[in-house]
Order: structure tokens, then sequence, then C-alpha cells
């Protein structure tokens, strides 16, 4: 006879946080052996810890909200992976929806291609922020109260000791409160809102909810970059690392702001702490590489640059850049590859300097 099992992945964008953690709770609570990716797994072990993670728990729950599939079109997106290979893997499949999280809102819609098409055919459960305890119990007693027939796979001791590590930082966190569920509902009006006015407005409300919300912060700063508020930009920013001080991105922020206002050595440090904290940061390379460009220190320039192209081989302003330098400093053939590879991936053709570009090309050649 088939059996309930009480095995459940918890998969999620780390922008909805709170809900997941709130469900992760609530399982937990009621004798569920749960697996989330709370604090962020080794990236040598990850894709093996996840996958069989995946594949040894019986319920499969996604957390999904208006913004949770907007970087599923992106190559190696890991939401959209976890959610295929419950899929391939035959996993019972809850979706929960959260902050007026609906398939056919077009939006959404648009993301629901290729196997994530299939996803909008599984019963799903709203989750209202005010009525958490009455969803979650539905969810247990109707949706993961099932049996399920198809084989699952033992884990490896990496994966078993990587999911002991994830459940005991989860499980140590305070109760997630109905403020935050409220704080994070927000939080999303501001990812979909169109204006930074509207966008300020959303993170300015979240934070009424949740003082300590350092995500809506950053995202806040970065609404006031947008209009050039570059006091509010720098404080929002400032605010955010102090409550978490290893927030790559709002470091990333800060140097966006001091760049603008031409503060150029600030911006310098503020990128080589996002690169420190994120060794793969390829914006914060490009944008260091700016910064050292507009300071004339043209070999530093050139070396970032560089390195964004590295980790982004289709970095068509780094490439333009790095050409620029090269033909200042007489090196014609460098040059030369860069502006064409600048070229090959579409350069000039908004702006309409294609035709430029071609002619310093003609005239780099004939110097050869």
């Amino acid at each position: 006879m088939s059996r309930v099992e009480k095995t459940v992945f918890v998969s999620y964008r780390r922008t909805n946080s709170f809900h997941a953690l709130a469900v992760f709770q609530d399982l937990t609570r009621n004798g569920y052996d749960v697996f989330m990716d709370y604090r962020g797994i080794d990236s040598g072990s990850f894709e093996r810890v996840i996958l069989e993670n995946i594949a040894s728990r019986a319920h499969f729950v996604v957390i999904l909200t208006p913004s949770a599939l907007e970087r599923c079109d992106e190559p190696g997106d890991w939401l959209r992976r976890e959610i295929e290979y419950a899929l391939d893997s035959k996993r019972n499949i809850v979706p929960l929806m959260f902050d007026d999280f609906s398939f056919s809102t077009p939006s959404i819609a648009r993301y629901l291609t290729g196997k994530l098409e299939i996803l909008k055919g599984y019963n799903a459960q709203r989750v209202p922020a005010d009525f958490f305890d009455e969803a979650m119990e539905r969810v247990r007693t109707r949706f993961l109260n099932v049996a399920v027939d198809a084989v699952l796979h033992p884990r490896s001791s990496q994966a078993e000791a990587a999911a002991g590590q994830e459940q005991r930082a989860a499980g140590a966190q305070p109760a997630v409160a109905a403020q935050s569920l409220s704080a994070e509902a927000w939080f999303e009006r501001g990812l979909k809102a169109t204006t930074p006015e509207d966008k300020i407005h959303a993170y300015t409300q979240a934070l009424g909810v949740k003082p300590d919300y350092a995500l809506a912060y950053n995202n806040r700063g970065a609404a006031y970059n947008h209009l050039h508020r570059y006091d509010d930009a720098l404080r929002d920013n400032s605010e955010a690392i102090r409550l978490k001080p290893d927030f790559v991105f709002a470091y990333f922020g800060r140097g966006l702001a001091y760049y603008d206002l031409k503060r150029y050595d600030d911006a310098l440090r503020e990128y080589s702490e996002a690169i420190r904290l994120k060794p793969d940061y390829v914006d914060a390379y490009y944008n260091r590489g700016v910064a050292y460009h507009n300071l004339k220190r043209h070999d530093d320039a050139v070396r970032d640059y560089s390195e964004a192209i590295r980790l982004k081989p289709d970095h068509i302003n780094a490439h333009y850049n790095r050409a620029n330098i090269h033909k200042d400093a007489g090196r014609n053939r460098d040059a030369i590859a860069d502006y064409q590879r600048y070229l090959d991936l579409g350069g000039g053709q908004r702006d309409g300097d294609q035709a430029v570009v071609e002619g310093w090309i003609r005239e780099l050649k004939a110097k050869l």
C-alpha cells in the first residue's frame, strides 16, 4: 500500500524569503522534514545538493509571487531548473500563490514556456497574508496528505549533511510574523511598479511594516538613484549594509551613486568591496573599469573590462570601452578585434554609431 510521505522541498526566489521561511516553519512545526536553501549552499556542491534533495523528497512546494518567475527565461535560472527537475522526478508539486499571483496574468504567463507551462495545470493554493495559518492547514490536510508512488532516491552523505545544515539555520530564525508577510507583499508591489516614485512608495510602506527590511532599503535606494536623489540613495544603501554587512548589491548601489556624483575614488571602493564579496560580479568589474577609465587609470580599466568579458563574453560595452583604450594607446590589432566584436554583438545599431566604428576599423587596419 502507498504511504503518505512527510518530506518536502521548498523552492523559492530569494526575494520571497519571508514567504518561504514562514512555510518552512509551519511545516516543520507540524512534523514535516523540510529542505530549503536558506543560507546559500557552497557553489561547488550546490547543484548536487539541490537536485538530490528534490529527488529524495516526496513533495515539492514552490512559492509563487508576481515577480517569482521573472528570471525564468534566463539561461540556467535555478528556480526554473528546480521546477523542471521536480516535474521530471514526478514529485507531488504544490504551487503556493502569494500576493495576487495568477497564472493568467500576461506578465506572468509569458514565462510559462516549455516544461514550465505544465505548472499551471497543478492544483494551487492561494495563501493570503491575513489567513496564512488557515491556508497552510489546507495545504497540509489536502495537498500534502496524498500517497506518492514514485520511487524516492536516497541522498548522498554530502546532500544529507547540507540539508541538515540548512534546516538548522532556517530553524534558528525567529517565527515569521504576519507583518513580515505584509512587508513582502508591499515589496512585491515595488518590484512590479513601473515608475521610481511608485517603487519608493511601495518600499516605504514595506519598511513601515518591517523597519529592518534590508532588501527594501536597497531597492528604494536604487529608485532614489534613478531620480538623482543621491543623498537619499546613499542613506538607504548604507542602512541596508548596516542591517546586512555582506549585502553585495548595496555596496554596488552606493558605487553607482558615488559615480554619478563624480566621486570616482569612493565608487572604486564600493565596487571593490562588491567584488570581494562576489568575485564573479560582472557589473561590478565593468563599472569599476568605467571609474578607472574616468580617472585615466587605463591599465586598471583594461584589466577590469577584460575580467568582465571573461565572465560575460558578449559584454558589448566592455568590448567597446576596451577598444577605445587600445586605440588611444596605439594597440591597433587589439582595438580592431574589440571594435569588430562590438559590431558583431549588434553594437551601434540603436545609437547610429555603427558607421563610425566601421570607419575606425578601416583607419586602424590602414596603420597595420
